[in-house]
């Protein structure tokens, strides 16, 4: 069994039972999504599988030392390049800008070409659902999330399709920068 393959497993087995919020799909369903917007930039195994995974410590009791043992230590650096801390101590919508902030010196430091494939991947799963939820919703979907300003979502999703924009001959940038431009337009 191929690594990515026992990435799904433990990723399946880390999820089960948890929902996308906002939504009433398989939580598991946003990680194989990102998965193959990975693939179709990469063949590397280690970015698709902590594309499965890389949810796995923020969101559940999993954690680095466990993917590291089980997937090595590349892995284990690309899933926490994706994961905030979330200071458990403090409200979430208090917190979030700092979070926010953190993560994205986090990905304008890193040097691995990975990290911005997978972080690539995680954002367009993310604007696909808020695009669907925006259609039906308009910005009234915010309010489902730690931040609900319009205009905090369009200073972060503006930023990392910046930041990423050295992908930008890859179809999946291309899609996040129109997408994050129709949910966001007009909004400053």
């Amino acid at each position: 069994m191929t690594a990515f393959e026992q990435a799904i497993i433990f990723a399946v087995r880390a999820h089960e039972g948890q929902r996308r919020r906002g939504e009433s799909t398989p939580y598991i369903i946003h990680p194989m999504e990102v998965a193959a917007i990975c693939a179709s930039m990469t063949s590397d195994e280690d970015v698709l599988a902590a594309a499965v995974l890389h949810d796995t410590v923020e969101d559940t009791n999993a954690t680095l030392e466990q993917i590291e043992a089980q997937f090595g230590a590349r892995v284990a650096r690309l899933v926490a390049a994706e994961t905030e801390n979330k200071r458990a101590n403090l409200p979430p919508a208090e917190t979030w800008r700092i979070r926010k902030q953190e993560s994205l010196e986090d990905l304008k430091s890193s040097t691995d070409p990975g990290v911005k494939i997978l972080w690539l991947g995680d954002k367009l799963a993310n604007i696909r659902s808020f695009y669907r939820a925006w259609q039906r919703r308009g910005h009234e979907l915010w309010n489902d999330f730690n931040q609900k300003d319009p205009a905090q979502q369009a200073w972060y999703y503006r930023t990392i399709t910046a930041l990423l924009s050295d992908l930008k001959e890859h179809a999946a940038w291309q899609e996040l920068r129109d997408d994050v431009e129709r949910i966001f337009e007009g909004v400053n």
